[in-house]
């Protein structure tokens, strides 16, 4: 039996409607223009994938993994999942069609994710990322680079006050020693932890250098640095990348206590973070993951990149500049009469042929209802064309914002009256 119940979107995952989709057009296109700059191609990707490139990649001991991935069997008896992020489908395309072999890649992404999470503000369950992917290079030069480019995404996209942090998770050699030093230090302390960090403390205690637990954090405070177990050549590094983004005078702070919730991510890593978003401060992270392509069937190969949530980003452009940004034709044709409306598909075509943006007056009505129509569009001018005009070359033009006269001017003379009159008006 047929239910009169409207059909719902599924929690989490969110339309875009006209007047949303217009920020997410001009972020869009600025992430797309800096990524072409500094000399990055994209790659698209499926958004379904095997589950095992997410246990192999991300680690099965995450909350990603654990948690939040929308994993089922198909009609073939395989286990597939939405992707949950795009690193790491990004290096399975890399290797699968052999682009990593005695190459270097810039690669860049953008598109929909998908984690089980509990819906908020700013985080759902269909979420968008974009992100970059430096495949080959393993010195801080491209290190400098990726922050360069969102750097520069954030002055191209007009957003102010985010702050950037910056860390070194050292060598897998480093970890292995902090990380035994890490968990002794926390064990004396077990019962001043959060049951996450609890959970965490003997398969995974880097992760709890990331809880948000204010008693966790201050019992952190004391434990050892992972500075101190870092090599000479690891601290040259880390201290040749402060210097370059210090050249190209990007601020940053240098945060011990920074690391990245994925398995793969080794050597640098960093956050672009924002008070102005409530208790979800990042807006974008990323890092080295050079083990990454071996791990998954590759040759050995440095890689580094970053991944930002276009939501939150949005979000966040809205907050800051307030702008309205909605599409509007610069042009609306009235047609008065049969006659009037066969004249005026081929003046409206006319005028989309030559570059102008025009919305036809569709399901008749007299002139005042077209004009309230033209109005409630938008545009900036109606051309009108009734039963009159329609047997003459002439044409009427009627501005509808900002001053002028309605006027009438041939047909030949349209688009010149058309063309004078929008330039004025921008």
């Amino acid at each position: 039996m047929a239910s009169d119940k409207n059909v719902q979107s599924v929690r989490g995952m969110n339309d875009l409607l006209p007047g949303q989709v217009e920020y997410w057009q001009r972020v869009e296109a600025a992430l797309r223009e800096v990524s072409q700059r500094y000399g990055y191609r994209e790659i698209r990707t499926p958004v379904v994938e095997r589950t095992e490139l997410f246990h192999r990649s991300i680690g099965e001991q995450t909350d990603i993994v654990e948690k939040e991935m929308y994993t089922f069997t198909d009609n073939n008896g395989d286990s597939l999942t939405l992707r949950p992020e795009a690193t790491a489908s990004c290096v399975r395309a890399g290797n699968e069609h052999g682009l990593l072999y005695n190459q270097t890649q810039r690669l860049w992404y953008v598109g929909p994710m998908f984690r089980h999470e509990r819906p908020q503000k700013g985080r759902y369950r269909q979420f968008h990322q974009f992100g970059i992917e430096a495949l080959g290079w393993a010195g801080p030069d491209i290190e400098a680079e990726i922050i360069a480019v969102g750097e520069r995404l954030w002055r191209s996209l007009g957003i102010e006050g985010l702050n950037l942090e910056i860390n070194t998770l050292g060598s897998a050699t480093a970890r292995a020693r902090y990380r035994d030093a890490l968990r002794a230090y926390l064990s004396d302390h077990v019962d001043a932890l959060d049951a996450d960090s609890q959970r965490r403390l003997e398969r995974n205690p880097l992760r709890i250098l990331d809880s948000k637990d204010p008693g966790t954090q201050a019992l952190l405070n004391d434990a050892p640095s992972l500075s101190e177990f870092l090599e000479d050549a690891e601290h040259a590094g880390f201290e040749r990348l402060q210097q370059l983004l210090a050249a190209v005078n990007i601020g940053f702070s240098v945060n011990t206590h920074l690391v990245r919730g994925l398995d793969y991510y080794t050597g640098f890593v960093f956050e672009w973070t924002t008070d102005q978003l409530g208790a979800q401060g990042a807006i974008c992270a990323g890092g080295r993951y050079d083990g990454l392509v071996e791990q998954l069937g590759g040759h050995s190969v440095p890689a580094a990149g970053f991944a930002c949530g276009l939501e939150r980003l949005i979000e966040l452009v809205t907050l800051q500049q307030g702008k309205t940004l909605i599409q509007s034709p610069r042009v609306f044709l009235a047609a008065l009469g049969e006659t009037a409306e066969l004249e005026a598909a081929q003046r409206a075509e006319r005028l989309r042929d030559a570059g102008v943006d025009v919305q036809m007056n569709c399901g008749q009505g007299n002139l005042k209802r077209q004009l309230r129509r033209a109005d409630n569009c938008g545009a900036d001018l109606a051309v009108i064309i009734d039963e009159e005009t329609a047997n003459t070359s002439a044409v009427k033009v009627k501005p509808l914002r900002g001053q002028g006269e309605q006027t009438s001017v041939s047909g030949e003379q349209l688009f010149e009256a058309v063309q004078t009159y929008l330039k004025k008006s921008d």
